[in-house]
């Protein structure tokens, strides 16, 4: 059994959302999808994907605002973040308005996850880790055999997640990303919410905000 990823960056934001699947099954998930569903499913139709579940990693627009329309659509279960990204969740509308995005509609997941939950994905197993500080109810979504996270807006390759939003918090981020990433291992690769991927091996080495040098 393999876990398989394609990235499809959407919105005006390029935020990157994921199409993860097992190849056993061919059964798969959405994590943050953020917008452009059309454009999604045409993905999921061309790999020949079963879609089981919508994954969230927090409450921002340009990760959730597709979410609902998709569950609709497809009658699928919605699976994350933590429930303190609740707030997030119900201001979907109101900053899709005030970002210029396409209406966006809030919801309320089938399932709130928590730190140590599991995510089933075909036959696959995903660990769950709750890294407040960018949201307060972000979640990652681990892949241990794989030796891959999906990390959403926590870290970037060269950065970290903004902490200046409503009950963000500078200390939370450092201390989730150093105590709760970091030793997933150093070879452990990650799919950010923008740009490129990393690996936090490489991040503990030069990233300006949370490597052994600058945290020590």
């Amino acid at each position: 059994m393999s876990l398989r990823v394609e990235i499809i960056p959407v919105t005006a934001f390029e935020q990157n959302c994921s199409l993860v699947w097992d190849t056993d099954t061919m059964r798969g998930a959405l994590v943050d999808a953020g917008g452009e569903i059309d454009r999604l499913l045409s993905r999921v139709e061309h790999h020949g994907i079963t879609l089981e579940k919508l994954l969230v990693t927090h409450g921002h627009l340009d990760h959730a605002s597709g979410v609902q329309d998709l569950a609709d659509r497809l009658g699928l279960p919605i699976e994350g973040p933590h429930r303190d990204d609740d707030f997030w969740i119900q201001r979907l509308p109101q900053d899709a308005a005030a970002y210029g995005f396409p209406p966006a509609r809030a919801f309320t997941p089938t399932r709130w996850l928590e730190q140590g939950d599991t995510v089933s994905l075909g036959s696959l197993s995903l660990d769950v880790l709750h890294c407040p500080g960018h949201t307060p109810g972000h979640v990652v979504f681990h892949h241990a055999p794989s030796q891959l996270a999906f990390v959403g807006d926590v870290l970037f390759q060269g950065s970290i997640g903004r902490t200046d939003f409503p009950r963000g918090n500078h200390a939370d981020l450092i201390r989730a990303i150093r105590e709760r990433l970091f030793p997933l291992g150093d070879e452990t690769r990650f799919v950010p919410g923008h740009g490129p991927m990393s690996s936090f091996g490489a991040e503990r080495r030069s990233n300006p905000y949370v490597s052994d040098r600058t945290v020590g």
